[in-house]
């Protein structure tokens, strides 16, 4: 294997919560239990993508606190590059509880958080321009003006020193309305390289289409090269050059379908970073998808390389 230090690496851009989640199902009363964890769209890619054997750096601002240390903690634990400015505003604040077995609610508190305040001035350059994969998503921009410049200017760099630019649309009504959605993000879609969305998150940026093959292709002709439409328990379907592909899922018990499309497009980035044809690519990301659904957190039950073939066990236990 190469030599992690010198591997291009995937860059993303994009804020980390804190997560208070509920481990039982019911509402919240007193003195019910919560679990203390870490999640943000790019810094799951990032985290994902280091598991496979990938070189990923995470570019954000963190809280200058107990959360701020644990966010760069595990960030580096998990052998991603942080580059991240510290700043005396709290850390943003995810509390998720689980009101019946079937159905989940989730609250944000964002306003005025240190993630809240990226700027253009956060974005290093050479960084940028020297990585292999910029990759960003529809949620940093959702969280301000200041968000939304810096990632605008990460792709202004990337575009200008012909770094590829990967964009998952990772759509969140809670944020921001589909208008203004659209609005912010046609320009970003238009620059990029490749697209990963579920189908209505695609009919944000291309209203009219419905079937995967006719959302990928008018994504594709809007100025990305690649297009992934995520399908859930349908698998995927992938525009890319031209060649139309098609992943069916893999069957696993579902447990917990947060970080699902994160795992997804981690794992179809780690095997691009790894020079992996466009079928490995898809394999892999429906792979890390189904042990995202299967597995507890958005990003903690996801695997190292070596363990991708255990789905393909028909055993419960691998001997």
């Amino acid at each position: 294997m190469n030599d992690p230090s010198q591997q291009r690496s995937l860059v993303t851009v994009g804020e980390v919560l804190a997560v208070l989640a509920a481990p039982d199902v019911g509402p919240l009363t007193l003195g019910s239990g919560l679990r203390l964890g870490l999640a943000g769209a790019e810094s799951n890619v990032a985290a994902a993508v280091s598991r496979l054997g990938g070189s990923a750096t995470w570019i954000g601002r963190v809280s200058d606190d107990a959360l701020g240390d644990l966010i760069l903690r595990e960030l580096r634990a998990e052998g991603v590059t942080t580059v991240a400015v510290r700043d005396a505003a709290p850390t943003s604040l995810l509390l998720r509880e689980r009101r019946t077995a079937t159905h989940s609610r989730t609250r944000y508190y964002r306003t005025h958080t240190a993630g809240s305040r990226l700027s253009i001035e956060d974005i290093p350059e050479d960084l940028v321009a020297g990585a292999a994969v910029l990759h960003i998503t529809g949620i940093t921009p959702a969280l301000g003006e200041g968000p939304s410049l810096a990632v605008t200017r990460a792709v202004d760099i990337a575009v200008d020193a012909g770094v590829p630019v990967s964009l998952d649309i990772n759509y969140r009504s809670l944020l921001w309305s589909e208008a203004d959605a659209r609005r912010t993000l046609l320009p970003l879609l238009r620059r990029s390289d490749l697209v990963f969305a579920g189908p209505h998150e695609a009919r944000l940026a291309v209203p009219g289409a419905e079937e995967p093959e006719a959302l990928a292709k008018a994504i594709c002709e809007l100025g990305p090269t690649g297009a992934v439409i995520k399908l859930g328990v349908e698998g995927a379907y992938a525009l890319l050059d031209g060649q139309e592909l098609r992943q069916p899922a893999v069957p696993v018990t579902v447990h917990d379908t947060v970080g699902a499309g994160d795992a997804f497009a981690a794992g179809y980035l780690a095997e691009l970073l790894a020079g992996e044809p466009p079928e490995r690519r898809l394999r892999t990301a429906v792979l890390l998808g189904a042990f995202a659904v299967s597995t507890t957190g958005d990003w903690e039950g996801l695997p190292r390389r070596h363990e991708l073939d255990l789905l393909d066990h028909h055993d419960d236990i691998v001997r």
